[in-house]
């Protein structure tokens, strides 16, 4: 009888024991995973967007950034294979890298000579060009750009005109054909789209499209001059393009 109580009152307990064990488990459990879950966040670091980091990288940028050589490869060979061209170069200063104001100087030749009157051009002269572009690319550190700006121009060149002597219907008389240095001289504006891109270092290649706008032109005696070193052809389009090689320093 008394062992009989006994093992109802162990097996009680034991009931007991193991109600109580299993809420405590289940709490212990819940709260591991509630730390667990709270450490997972805490190494959860903010990272700003591409944009910030744009914004911060251009922040950075010094007022003189550098500084640029140029020389426009597609003037030279249209001066080897053509009646006209120009080898020209330019140095351009870089402004946090979004204002970049340019000077450029070149040196146009023109040796032509018309199919129908058989009069030949030839001029030889310098000209210059000053303006600004500015660069449009969100990320003023990246390695390519898009260009915008603006050019004043100005050359004073002299040419020669040779061509068949002219005969007099009457007398038969020739008179020569020949004029030289006829000074004329010329204003215009340049604007000016572009791009560029690093190929290698330092080196960039790029492209300009620049519509002319003609101010004045200094028109001598004897007609227009067929040529107008940097601005081209008399008459022609007014479109015209550079193909650069760039050196940043």
């Amino acid at each position: 009888m008394i062992m009989s109580k006994i093992l109802r009152f162990t097996f009680v307990l034991l009931l007991i024991k193991g109600g109580l064990a299993f809420p405590l488990r289940a709490q212990t459990e819940v709260a591991d995973s509630l730390s667990n879950a709270a450490t997972q966040v805490k190494g959860i670091q903010y990272s700003p967007s591409d944009g910030n980091n744009v914004r911060n990288t251009n922040k950075s940028i010094p007022l003189f950034s550098g500084f640029s050589v140029t020389a426009d490869m597609a003037g030279a060979v249209m001066a080897l294979a053509s009646p006209y061209g120009q080898y020209e170069g330019a140095f351009r200063l870089h402004l946090h890298e979004k204002y970049f104001p340019v000077f450029e100087y070149g040196w146009g030749i023109s040796d032509h000579i018309d199919e129908t009157t058989e009069i030949r051009y030839t001029a030889s002269a310098p000209y210059f060009r000053i303006g600004c572009d500015y660069n449009f690319m969100k990320d003023k550190m990246a390695s390519s750009r898009i260009l915008a700006g603006v050019r004043y121009a100005f050359t004073a060149f002299k040419y020669d005109l040779e061509g068949p002597s002219i005969v007099d219907p009457i007398y038969g008389t020739e008179t020569p054909f020949s004029y030289n240095n006829i000074s004329s001289n010329a204003h215009w504006l340049e604007f000016v789209f572009g791009l560029e891109t690093r190929i290698y270092r330092i080196f960039s290649l790029g492209w300009t499209f620049r519509y002319r706008l003609r101010l004045s032109e200094k028109k001598p005696w004897i007609g227009n001059s067929w040529y107008v070193p940097g601005y081209g052809r008399t008459g022609g389009s007014a479109l015209g393009g550079t193909f650069n090689l760039i050196v940043n320093i």
